[in-house]
């Protein structure tokens, strides 16, 4: 491939381009942008931002808006006003989970504009998981009445360890979930790039675009459950490891040689099962009854959290520490957690419940989707979930 230089032609056409669309997105709704005030935002000069415009236009990105009432009984031609056309394309968020499949869709300016989501059993196989997936998207593109062809980007978030290409290198909490090529799958029944991302990494991009992390840069979020993972923001950028492997706190059991979360939360000493939520449920239900053994159990398993957590933020130093999950909403959760990470970090982190709640993983998917279609049409290169 050819060296690029500032003099290439073809780059200078698309950085302007990047620039004035930029312009034109971020503009108040209320104020369509003149010509003239898209060369004093931009710097260019008015035959390059009219250049620019004029192929906008053509490219279905941009249309000219209205001319105000007060200008249009002006005498003289009014300006010309753009505005940014977030209706010509479309995102989807889709979030595979063990009892649900949800999906959320939004405009090019990441404006949601229609959900779906559908139940599905924990026991179910790969290929009926997926084609529920697909059924769900084509209920909710149906009565959108957005065209397939319409969408730009799909991001996905599911449980597990996953690749760069889609891949889910170790997925323990779905049946045949391990070693799927889950983005060539759903590739092929969409038109757009389709990006997966693990489902914590996913919740904690959510909260720091629309949640409870939006003023922080350094957060770890923590998806509480039987088995919890966390997902992690360096700096703004989501942190994924080497692998993609970061933050799978659910294993630190394995180090000390421990009992399993399954384990940790029996009352009979039977361990449960990881995905039954009901099961889980009833202990947590019997300890606020009273019931000695599901206390105690309660207590092993608010200890195994904290734990997990506090290794985690020991390592990172967060400023922000947020828990979402179906834990998150159990009382006593946060309040050990806090009394545990003071105890041993020298600047305790803030730690608060998610704003998102069930949300947040697939409002994390469609932000990925969303921040690849700023890559491509903005020349944005520091997204928060850009892969270096």
């Amino acid at each position: 491939m050819g060296r690029l230089t500032g003099g290439d032609p073809s780059l200078l056409r698309r950085i302007n381009s990047a620039v004035v669309l930029h312009a034109l997105r971020t503009a108040a709704p209320a104020a369509s942008p003149t010509l003239t005030d898209l060369v004093k935002v931009t710097g260019l000069s008015r035959p390059t931002v009219e250049g620019v415009v004029e192929g906008l236009i053509d490219a279905g990105l941009v249309v000219e808006a209205a001319a105000e009432e007060g200008e249009a009984r002006r005498q003289g031609r009014p300006a010309r006003r753009f505005r940014f056309r977030r209706e010509a394309g479309h995102l989807l968020g889709i979030e595979i989970g063990p009892h649900r499949i949800a999906a959320l869709m939004a405009d090019l300016g990441g404006r949601v504009t229609g959900s779906a989501a559908q139940e599905i059993a924990a026991t179910a196989p790969a290929d009926e998981r997926l084609d529920v997936v697909l059924a769900t998207v084509s209920d909710l593109l149906r009565r959108s009445g957005v065209p397939r062809g319409q969408l730009r980007a799909v991001g996905v978030a599911t449980p597990g360890i996953v690749e760069a290409d889609g891949t889910v290198r170790l997925g323990t909490a779905l049946p045949g979930w391990t070693g799927l090529p889950l983005g060539e799958r759903l590739r092929r029944s969409f038109r757009c790039p389709v990006l997966v991302e693990n489902d914590a990494n996913a919740a904690a991009v959510a909260e720091h675009w629309k949640g409870a992390a939006t003023a922080s840069d350094d957060v770890v979020f923590v998806l509480a459950g039987l088995s919890p993972g966390a997902g992690s923001l360096i700096g703004g950028r989501l942190h994924r490891g080497y692998g993609g492997a970061a933050g799978e706190i659910g294993a630190l059991h394995l180090l000390g040689r421990e009992a399993t979360p399954e384990e940790v939360l029996s009352t009979t000493g039977e361990p449960l099962h990881p995905l039954d939520e009901a099961q889980v449920a009833r202990v947590f239900a019997l300890a606020r009854a009273g019931d000695e053994r599901a206390e105690a159990a309660v207590e092993r398993f608010m200890r195994r959290l904290v734990h997990d957590v506090a290794a985690l933020v020991l390592a990172l130093d967060p400023e922000l520490v947020v828990v979402g999950g179906w834990a998150a909403g159990l009382s006593g959760v946060l309040g050990p957690l806090r009394a545990e990470l003071a105890r041993y970090c020298l600047r305790p982190p803030q730690v608060v419940q998610s704003l998102l709640g069930e949300a947040a993983v697939a409002t994390g998917a469609l932000r990925l989707a969303l921040d690849h279609v700023e890559e491509q049409l903005f020349a944005v290169e520091s997204t928060v979930t850009a892969r270096r």
